[in-house]
């Protein structure tokens, strides 16, 4: 059985519009699995923002694209726990992540 607020946590992983979207439905009624990967997706959306700007940087090209696709590892890995039902993602930074931004709430 499907925990509650599934489909917002799967639309937090599509795209930052879909963040966005997941963040307002979530307002209304929220779930806390829906609350741990919204949180998790913002903490990813930060990674890949980094990553880009790192990538600017001549001296930091390599290590940019490292983290780049280190974060596209870790953005499919939280996608397939949502679809699998699961509370869990990436070790260690999802709960930092959690911590974090408890403004998603």
């Amino acid at each position: 059985m499907a925990p509650p607020g599934k489909s917002k946590a799967v639309i937090a992983y599509i795209t930052i519009i879909g963040l966005l979207i997941a963040i307002s439905m979530n307002k209304d009624e929220s779930h806390e699995f829906a609350s741990y990967h919204i949180k998790n997706m913002f903490g990813l959306t930060l990674m890949f923002f980094v990553s880009v700007a790192m990538s600017y940087q001549e001296y930091l090209l390599w290590p940019g694209a490292i983290f780049f696709y280190g974060s596209m590892l870790f953005w499919l890995i939280s996608l397939v726990m949502a679809l699998l039902n699961r509370k869990s993602g990436i070790p260690w930074l999802s709960d930092k992540f959690g911590q974090w931004f408890t403004f998603l709430n």
